[in-house]
């Protein structure tokens, strides 16, 4: 809402709070319904890729538009940190049409605490893989947790700018990997924290000096040598007079929808990654949770010699809790995946929803889900959405938590 004004930014038309039942749910849910312009001229990608002719002018006036965008939430302190082909939209089909910013999902205001690893490969900035390096290890102990957190600031977005720059001009990343991976291999790793990339000739002979120029600005490790935003609005490449018409060879290059998916994928995991590394989950010992469902528990369970609360079959409790507990292993396949030796992962979300679905075939709202996503009663027959489904899991468990307490 405070960035949307800008006409090179998607613009928030309204936000309603209402109330919404979707087709699996028992019951509406409030929701906020937020309302958006219409952006029917595809991704930055996409349109480059049906241009015959794409010109490195092109390519500049594209990266004015983006730069434009990134100062007007600079200048309110935001940093974006999702900047990406994705995010970045044309209004329409015509061939003046504005490139615009969306999606500020990841977005923050910049007091100086950025320390959440917030990225997607290819597009990532060294200090952020610092903050990530730093924040792994501050959790599980290996170094102790520092009085004053590494943290990066909006600069991360200028490098993912350098990145983007890069791949209208030449059609590749300048950091990749030849493995492909869920995290990012150690060679990538390692190129993007010392800042290699190379000017390959074949691809980067006809481009002008002016656009190495702003890309090796960019693309500089340390934070306080990159380009401002500023900066990049005073470059001489923004700012040339000269014709710059050569065409470039990335509209060819990505015309490869497999080497484009492919990046696109990529992406996906990460996202999905990060959004899972949002949730904190502080746990306390069973002995000081004063917490309702175990209080009765330990009223209906029987307490053997060891400790454990074992079924009272004079009650149906433990069948709920043990049901629901099935659910919950659903959910902890669905977001973090654990096969064992020998197994898959696929093998493994087919076998805890087995038995989720053994001590649920009385939920409706199930049923449907299941039947939504191709169950035959043994497995899933077409490739799940995983965050998807733990999604309405959740609301299996919330629909059968609150169907218990009201009995």
């Amino acid at each position: 809402m405070m960035c949307a004004t800008h006409p090179n930014i998607v613009q928030i038309m309204e936000v309603y709070a209402n109330s919404v039942q979707f087709p699996h749910e028992s019951s509406p849910r409030a929701r906020l319904l937020i309302v958006m312009e219409m952006m029917e001229g595809g991704e930055l990608f996409h349109r480059i890729s049906q241009h015959r002719h794409f010109t490195e002018k092109q390519a500049s006036q594209v990266t004015k538009q983006i730069a434009l965008a990134l100062q007007h939430c600079h200048s309110l302190n935001i940093a974006h940190r999702d900047l990406k082909p994705e995010n970045l939209l044309f209004k329409d089909n015509s061939l003046d049409a504005p490139v615009k910013l969306c999606d500020f999902g990841f977005a923050k205001v910049d007091q100086g605490d950025l320390m959440t690893p917030q990225f997607t490969p290819y597009y990532v900035a060294p200090q952020v893989l610092e903050a990530q390096r730093r924040h792994q290890k501050e959790k599980s102990g290996i170094i102790p947790t520092s009085p004053t957190p590494y943290t990066y600031n909006k600069s991360c977005d200028l490098w993912s700018l350098g990145v983007i720059i890069y791949v209208m001009l030449c059609g590749y990343p300048p950091f990749y990997s030849k493995h492909h991976s869920r995290t990012i291999p150690k060679d990538m790793r390692k190129k993007i924290m010392t800042g290699s990339f190379e000017f390959p000739e074949e691809e980067w002979s006809q481009i002008s000096e002016m656009a190495k120029d702003i890309v090796r600005k960019l693309l500089k490790v340390k934070p306080e040598e990159r380009l401002t935003i500023e900066g990049v609005l005073d470059h001489p490449w923004l700012n040339s007079t000269e014709a710059l018409d050569n065409i470039l060879p990335s509209a060819q290059l990505m015309m490869d929808k497999a080497m484009v998916a492919g990046i696109q994928q990529a992406h996906a995991e990460q996202l999905a990654n990060m959004r899972i590394q949002d949730l904190k989950v502080s746990l306390k010992p069973l002995h000081s949770v004063n917490n309702p469902i175990l209080r009765k528990r330990k009223l209906l369970g029987t307490k053997p010699k060891d400790g454990v609360y074992i079924h009272d079959p004079e009650n149906g409790s433990n069948d709920s809790n043990v049901a629901l507990e099935k659910l919950r292993d659903v959910i902890a396949q669905c977001i973090l995946p654990q096969a064992g030796k020998g197994e898959n992962e696929d093998e493994k979300l087919n076998e805890v929803m087995q038995e989720a679905w053994k001590y649920n075939r009385e939920c409706k709202l199930l049923r449907d889900t299941l039947q939504s996503f191709s169950w035959n009663g043994r497995g899933f027959t077409d490739k799940v959405d995983r965050l998807k489904l733990a999604e309405i899991v959740k609301q299996v468990i919330e629909e059968q938590t609150n169907s218990h307490d009201s009995q």
